[in-house]
């Protein structure tokens, strides 16, 4: 170690040389670092449910959509009024480059009369725009719709959509469809070799063309939002889409990186500031960090690891994780150096590195088996984020144990201050507690935080999307707008296989496909949560209305499904019914804001339901949006227990190897244990529902938290060594107390307050973040100074330290 000190500060040119070339390189390379929002980064690659998703799409091909919803402030929604308003916002929204089609009440055909259906009436003439009807007739014909209901209009009459249908990309749907195809294989069985590096190529010739329609779609949301603020003092305007929502949450997230990755720098600085109150402590570990960050960022972009929603946190992260290791650096520099006057700087970093180095290095292995433990939690987003993390990890290891002590031997050697009274008292106090009543301490511990263990039986993974964002967010409002007026937010596709052969005079549909259909339909609606149902049972109510209230014979329906189905359908919802394959789909939206609503069990339901009325089991699929999303929630559980029980074992393992004592092993895994299991249960009593953010928590807190642990018992363990057997317990408690426990309150002040600016986020899932974080690893401490060294002085403190033990230390 004493080598290992010399030569990094011997090589001090060489490494600052080094990473000013690394710095160069990959700060170009930030220029190519990407955020991606898609359905595919929540989703573990060739996962089924996806596939049979996009195989659905290829057959139905729904069409790319925004829904504009326009409801009036002081005038009637059937009005002249709105009338002008949807015309002229439909007529400057069709002028958008991308825009196939815009339809709303004024556009479709308004049929009232059966023999516009079977006569030769041309049924496009007969639109608003055509006859310009007046407001009460245009009441009468658009509200209660079988077809419009919930799609132009809504229930109550007091809102109205523009639909706003997009171009396809005809190079991204080849692309799509032939990755699409070759996945289908994966629902028999693994892809093989060839099959999988084919889908690479696709997608890597697919990916330009998606980053550019990602711009392309900012644009056009942009400029949508230009266009409804002609009307904004007669109405308020909502827009609802999936690509919307997608989005905004880029736009969140570009703010999260942007905001409080610069909010948790500033803070920083002031607490070094004030912790350490000198410009040099505060500069140049500042400048590390900036260095680790630059460093990811830049080769995440030459990768092409690109951030999502989850590891969107991973600057601040970085930020806190790189300081901590330095501000141990700086206390045990600080120490030597009060110790130590006479030594010079170069001499003070050596004695420094020499005390450090194992402990620092060991602390960040650590943090990377937490971080590393997500990598098998199965869901996409937490693996990404894990193996960004240990990129991370990798990065700030070298930055905080090379460069920065190199860059330091350029300082002079001043004379360092003394530390607050008042936190050393503090500390003095918790070690002579721990000191005199071991027993008791243990006791008081282990009550609290199996107490909040307890919590962990209340934990569930219930949660809505539309909860993810602040209630004061547009997307938030447009949301719930869209999901309350507009027959819901979440789209789930039921498809039925109806396997008939229509051979009778090429019947599109026969009576009995109808009349199954329509049984389908019915217990599909009668759910609370299902807002808009819309399948060919739709077109069989609006046929029945223009006859007067009697069914249309199969023969008359065929006419009807054919005359509407590319003029109206297609512009509204897409095509549900796919003769080729003997398929009927019905769309369904699923009301995200309905009270007490448990997906698992919708979707149990929806499916006895659906058999109840004489559907076989395998004739039925269940896709779609609602349904990728609740098999992410049914993954979250064992997720949690897979990536902490990984945790628990290699953390296990890993500190057997440090300090080759079983009990000093078990010992030092006790509090960090407690630790995760409290925050679990803390999350439990507050009712927090478990998402792919809270998910990490456990993991990561322990996996940070754990560096405390090892630097306060390598402290601990040195000190015990140094005196005679009668006074071991007191001089590893007072080494282990002295400038590590101040290292240990000082970074565990910087990471609780850093964390705790993500409460200002618009995100939900990053306030809770940063909630638990701060949280755990205030527990962490707080367990490391109290259970921790009252552990160590029952058990180990008597005992005659191993020769093992005195190698780890002298190292």
């Amino acid at each position: 170690m004493n080598k290992l000190a010399q030569g990094i500060v011997s090589a001090r040119w060489f490494i600052i040389l080094v990473f000013a070339a690394l710095v160069s390189f990959f700060g170009y390379q930030i220029a190519n670092f990407k955020i991606d929002a898609s359905a595919d980064t929540l989703l573990v690659k060739n996962n089924k449910l996806y596939i049979q998703n996009q195989v659905v799409n290829e057959t139905f091909s729904p069409d790319e959509f925004i829904l504009l919803a326009y409801q009036p402030k002081n005038h009637a929604l059937f009005s002249n009024q709105t009338f002008e308003d949807i015309k002229k916002l439909s007529e400057e929204i069709k002028s958008i480059e991308r825009v196939e089609n815009v339809t709303s009440i004024l556009s479709v055909p308004l049929i009232n009369d059966a023999s516009a259906l079977t006569g030769n009436s041309d049924v496009n003439a007969l639109t608003w725009l055509e006859q310009r009807y007046s407001p009460s007739r245009m009441k009468s014909m658009v509200e209660g719709h079988p077809i419009f209901t919930d799609l132009l209009v809504n229930r109550q009459g007091t809102a109205t959509a523009i639909q706003v249908v997009f171009k396809p990309d005809p190079e991204l749907t080849k692309l799509d469809n032939q990755i699409t195809n070759i996945q289908k294989q994966a629902l028999d069985g693994p892809l093989s070799e060839e099959q999988q590096a084919q889908i690479n190529a696709l997608q890597a010739q697919a990916d330009p063309i998606r980053q550019q329609l990602t711009k392309t779609r900012k644009k056009e949301i942009a400029q949508l939002n230009e266009i409804t603020e002609q009307v904004e003092t007669r109405a308020n305007t909502y827009m609802g889409g999936s690509y919307v929502v997608g989005q905004h949450l880029i736009d969140i997230i570009q703010s999260d990186l942007k905001i409080f990755g610069s909010a948790i720098a500033g803070v920083v600085a002031l607490l070094l500031l004030l912790l350490f109150r000198t410009l040099r402590w505060v500069i140049f570990p500042l400048g590390a960090c900036a260095v680790s960050v630059t460093l990811t960022m830049g080769l995440f972009g030459w990768l092409d690891m690109r951030t999502t929603v989850l590891s969107a946190n991973f600057i601040a992260l970085q930020l806190i994780l790189t300081l901590a290791v330095m501000i141990h650096l700086i206390g045990a520099y600080r120490e030597i150096s009060r110790d130590n006057a006479g030594l010079s700087q170069s001499e003070r970093i050596i004695e420094t590195l020499k005390e450090k180095l194992a402990p620092c290095f060991y602390a960040t292995l650590t943090t990377s088996v937490g971080f590393g433990s997500l990598i098998f939690s199965g869901l996409q987003p937490v693996v990404d984020f894990g193996y960004m993390m240990l990129s991370a990890m990798v990065i700030t290891m070298v930055v905080s144990l090379l460069l920065f002590p190199a860059i330091l031997t350029f300082l002079p050697a001043k004379k360092e201050q003394q530390e607050y009274r008042f936190i050393t008292g503090i500390l003095n106090g918790m070690r002579k507690l721990n000191l005199a009543a071991p027993k008791s301490v243990i006791a008081v511990m282990l009550i609290i935080f199996l107490g909040m263990a307890a919590g962990i039986s209340r934990l569930n993974v219930e949660n809505s999307f539309i909860d993810y964002f602040a209630k004061d967010t547009t997307v938030y409002q447009e949301l719930a707008f869209i999901d309350q007026e507009f027959g819901g937010s979440t789209p789930l596709d039921i498809i039925l296989d109806i396997g008939e052969a229509n051979e009778k005079e090429q019947l599109i549909l026969t009576a009995n496909t109808v009349g199954q259909l329509q049984l389908v339909q019915a217990a599909v609606d009668a759910f609370e949560a299902t807002g808009s149902v819309t399948s060919v049972v739709n077109f069989t109510e609006l046929a029945k209305q223009l006859n007067d209230g009697k069914p249309l014979t199969e023969y008359e329906l065929t006419t009807i499904y054919r005359l509407l189905d590319e003029k109206v359908v297609n512009q509204l919802i897409g095509s549900y019914f796919s003769a080729e394959d003997e398929q009927l789909r019905i769309s369904v939206r699923i009301q995200d804001t309905t009270e007490g609503l448990q997906r698992d069990q919708l979707m149990e339901n929806l499916r006895n339901d659906i058999q109840a009325v004489g559907v076989d089991k395998e004739d039925v699929t269940l896709t779609n949006l609602f349904v990728l999303y609740q098999d992410i929630l049914s993954r979250l559980f064992d997720s949690q227990i897979t990536t902490l029980g990984i945790v628990y074992v290699v953390l296990g393992l890993v500190l057997l190897a440090i300090f080759r004592s079983i009990k000093i092993a078990l010992i030092a895994l006790v509090p960090n244990v407690l630790t995760t299991l409290g925050i679990l249960g803390l999350i439990g009593w507050l009712g927090m529902p478990l998402d792919i953010m809270t998910i990490t928590i456990a993991a990561i807190a322990m996996g940070i938290a754990v560096d405390d642990t090892i630097h306060f018992l390598h402290a601990w363990l040195q000190g015990r060594e140094e005196g005679s057997d009668n006074t071991q317990a007191e001089r590893a408690s007072r080494a282990a107390f002295g400038h590590t426990g101040l290292a240990l309150m000082f970074t565990t002040t910087i990471i609780a307050v850093g964390f705790s600016l993500f409460g200002f986020s618009n995100f939900i899932p990053s306030v809770n973040f940063g909630f638990l974080t701060a949280t755990a690893m205030v527990m962490a401490l707080v367990t490391d100074v109290t259970l921790l060294p009252a552990l160590l002085n029952k058990f180990v403190a008597k005992e005659n330290p191993s020769q093992a033990q005195q190698s780890y230390s002298q190292a």
